[in-house]
């Protein structure tokens, strides 16, 4: 207790609050602060009546999204973080940093936020605490962990933590009164591998904000996972129940707007299948005693992406929301209600856009932004499964991306080495949740690119360890909701359509199942997927499951780019997958030739 204490009091003697408040998690506490920023016009409290205890919070325009281009990992070594990491030497990057924080929370609030990812004392939890002077953070932070004295506790019995810092940074001149937060033009979010620290300074979007949920839950956590024998996964997990009532355990590794909210709350169209939720971000896995893979979601909440959210899409998700619900930058409706693209076939007659303008639905601009947020409790979720917070054993492992070609809806990996170099090639049209252009393809291994706080070579080496560290190995699959036909239209209907997916690859692992080998791994024999009730014409299911040799082999020779990136550290197991691919494509395209 007496580091954290000294800790905190050497954070507060650099960016000199006016307070220092020690968040206790209490409900009273939370709906005071809520209460506080109302009053401050930083949140917009919707009507009782329609969304209860519900809030609208609105941002600058310029920060709005997780910012790769800012984010650090500043290892000792510029190797161990690797090309895909922005990194600077540590004590170059806190020399840079110390005169940002330097005064950075005077006339402001230091709130002291104990928080625990996973259950407070659980097998595979871990503690953190995060000093900040945003109040939306603090707000944020107890939806989306667990916060509150029990972790005081165990860390005044010794209990390790990891120190997160986070600020706002210095109010600008013509800071908006409405903003949740203001706009910083200088925006660091900076990990420390070795001492396991997190600094984030200028931002106050969620993702760059809450830092126990990517900063910590994915960056740091993949480095205590590698050094300490387990996985930090950006992966949802969910319990899918067959008609005869045996429970299989499924994570499943897709980028954002791929489809995850919607596979963690599927509801089946199947009759006899049904799937409960445990997680729909983050999943951390470790070996158990019996041989097995065991997981478990280590946040309390969901920060979803609200646009395309709807009742046709994904009806749990907005019953979820019914109420006690962080709404960041959607749109407000004239009766004090909230809403975005996608909620409803129609959109209302007039809005109060995200910014704070009128709208109306010809005023040629979304009323919410691409990447608004809904903030609410993982227990709110009518999905969820009674026992969420324990840990469950892996049966299925699953790697998606949005790819309009090549890549089929469905394929097994031969293997685990197999399919960690499925994982290791996934790519994904790039999204609103991150910076770039909409629609660009972009390499996303294991869903993790952005997320991996060391070398993503040395990432794959460790993912091919713990295919050594239990004696069952979960069975890996490959899918793809988004192919495309030559006239753009999608090929599979999707959304509770996915869980014929699921239904074959349950099937498969029962031994029920019939697959054909192709060059890139094992597909549903003819006649395996469960089409009873929808119309998917036979020359679509052809398509959906066509392997182009030609197509493959270009493909293989992006891998190979790719891999190049990382040099000579690359394990050679997945170089020779890569070498077993191309024969196999090879043979195939020499057979068709015949």
């Amino acid at each position: 207790m007496a580091d954290l204490v000294a800790w905190v009091d050497e954070i507060a003697a650099l960016t000199k609050p006016d307070r220092i408040h020690w968040v206790s998690g209490s409900a009273d506490e939370h709906d005071a602060l809520l209460q506080e920023m109302v009053d401050k016009g930083t949140l917009i409290k919707l009507d009782d009546a329609k969304r209860p205890h519900s809030y609208l919070a609105r941002s600058d325009a310029g920060d709005v999204a997780r910012l790769e281009s800012r984010t650090f990992i500043c290892s000792e070594k510029e190797e161990d973080a690797g090309p895909t990491n922005n990194w600077v030497a540590p004590a170059q990057m806190r020399a840079r940093l110390e005169p940002l924080f330097e005064g950075s929370m005077r006339g402001r609030t230091m709130y002291v936020v104990p928080f625990s990812m996973g259950k407070v004392g659980g097998p595979i939890s871990q503690l953190g605490v995060q000093l900040t002077d945003s109040a939306y953070a603090v707000a944020s932070i107890e939806i989306m962990t667990r916060v509150g004295d029990e972790v005081v506790e165990l860390i005044a019995e010794g209990a390790p933590f990891v120190k997160t810092v986070h600020s706002v940074g210095a109010p600008l001149v013509g800071d908006a009164e409405d903003s949740a937060w203001p706009s910083n033009p200088e925006k660091y979010i900076v990990h420390y591998p070795e001492s396991l620290e997190v600094w984030s300074f200028g931002s106050g979007y969620g993702g760059n904000a809450i830092l126990a949920k990517k900063c910590y839950a994915l960056r740091i956590a993949s480095v205590l996972g590698r050094d300490q024998g387990w996985m930090a996964e950006h992966m949802l997990l969910i319990r899918v129940i067959d008609p005869n009532g045996k429970a299989y355990h499924v994570a499943a590794a897709f980028p954002s707007a791929c489809g995850k909210t919607n596979l963690a709350m599927l509801r089946p169209t199947i009759p006899g299948w049904r799937v409960e939720t445990l997680g729909d971000d983050i999943t951390w896995i470790r070996p158990g005693d019996d041989g097995r893979l065991y997981a478990i979601n280590p946040e309390a909440g969901f920060f979803g992406v609200a646009p395309g959210t709807g009742e046709s899409t994904n009806v749990t998700a907005v019953e979820t929301l019914w109420g006690n619900v962080i709404f960041t930058n959607v749109a407000l409706t004239d009766d004090g209600d909230v809403w975005w693209e996608g909620l409803t076939d129609e959109a209302p007659a007039h809005l109060i856009d995200w910014q704070g303008n009128d709208w109306t639905p010809d005023a040629g601009r979304p009323a919410a932004h691409p990447n608004s947020r809904f903030t609410v409790a993982a227990a709110q979720a009518p999905s969820i499964s009674p026992d969420w917070e324990e840990a469950v054993p892996l049966d299925v492992i699953l790697f998606g991306g949005r790819r309009a070609t090549n890549v089929p809806l469905v394929v097994q990996a031969f293997d685990w080495e197999h399919g960690v170099f499925l994982g290791s090639t996934i790519s994904s049209e790039r999204t609103a949740a991150a910076e770039g252009t909409v629609g660009e393809l972009r390499r996303d291994p294991f869903a993790m690119m952005p997320f991996c706080g060391y070398n993503m070579a040395d990432y794959f080496a460790h993912w091919i360890e713990m295919g050594e560290a239990a004696e069952k190995l979960p069975a890996i699959f490959q899918v793809n909701w988004f192919r495309k036909g030559a006239d753009g239209r999608f090929l599979w209907p999707g959304f509770g359509d996915n869980s014929r997916v699921i239904d074959w690859i349950i099937r498969r692992i029962q031994g029920e199942a019939g697959a054909v080998e192709s060059p890139i791994g094992l597909l549903p024999e003819p006649g395996a997927l469960n089409l009873d009730g929808i119309d998917v014409p036979e020359a679509d299911l052809e398509e959906l499951f066509s392997i182009d040799p030609d197509s493959w082999l270009a493909e293989a020779d992006l891998t190979e780019e790719f891999y190049n990136t990382f040099g000579d550290k690359v394990p050679a197991q997945l170089r020779a997958q890569l070498d077993a691919l191309r024969t196999r494509l090879k043979a195939a395209k020499t057979q068709t030739a015949r």
